[in-house]
């Protein structure tokens, strides 16, 4: 995560639109364009390649068929509170993403840990056996 610990999107690669924002708040909702839009294009951005690919493989459904990242920003009554909002969210998944997940190894059980789990197998299965039907010995 080295090189975007503290990336942060050009001007270029971000498109905001302001549109009216959905939900209660009344006349001010009605009147005022304070929700924001974003768009990132992923492909035309300027992320390395391997940041790109794990960004597009995500099934993230705020991505586009085309790899256009959208973010609708209506939390705050402010502009501008709804467009640094949407830019933290663009970033903080971006930095997710390019977090390279380590490599799982497989490994085997240990003989003690087979034993043991045999063992327990064997005591499960008395106590079952123990629970049949009685039967009459006379």
């Amino acid at each position: 995560m080295g090189l975007l610990s503290a990336w942060c999107p050009q001007d270029d690669e971000v498109e905001f639109s302001f549109i009216r924002a959905s939900g209660p708040g009344g006349q001010a909702v009605n009147k005022t364009s304070s929700a924001v839009q974003l768009r990132f294009d992923v492909r035309a951005s300027r992320l390395p390649e391997a940041v790109k690919a794990r960004l597009l493989a995500s099934d993230d459904q705020r991505l586009s068929r085309e790899g256009v990242f959208v973010i609708k920003a209506q939390v705050h009554r402010s502009q501008d509170m709804n467009r640094q909002d949407a830019l933290e969210r663009l970033v903080a998944w971006v930095q997710a993403a390019a977090h390279v997940p380590a490599v799982r190894r497989a490994t085997r059980p240990t003989r003690g840990s087979q034993q043991r789990r045999l063992a327990g197998k064997a005591v499960r299965s008395a106590v079952k056996a123990g629970r049949g039907r009685v039967c009459g010995g006379d």
